[in-house]
């Protein structure tokens, strides 16, 4: 993963919390998605200024000592392979 890229979620695909069932969501087009763990905090940051490094700086700060480079890079990797992400 670049850490100068700018991850923002594609244009149609919204993040919501969905208050019934206290879950965050990936609302897309022809699917939803139910988000689990720190997957919407991490796609929260993910607003096209931010760079992937300045992501994985800021979680850093959040969570001192979690494995975040690893975890959030590999996350983002994923997501973007999927066309979550530009």
């Amino acid at each position: 993963m670049d850490a100068d890229w700018r991850p923002a979620l594609a244009a149609s695909i919204l993040l919501r919390h969905d208050k019934r069932r206290d879950a965050d969501l990936l609302v897309m087009p022809e699917r939803v998605v139910v988000l689990s763990g720190q997957a919407a905090s991490v796609l929260r940051l993910c607003d096209g200024n931010r760079s992937a490094g300045d992501i994985v700086a800021e979680l850093e700060r959040r969570f001192p000592g979690a494995p975040v480079a690893d975890d959030v890079t590999g996350f983002l990797d994923r997501v973007r392979d999927e066309g979550w992400l530009r």
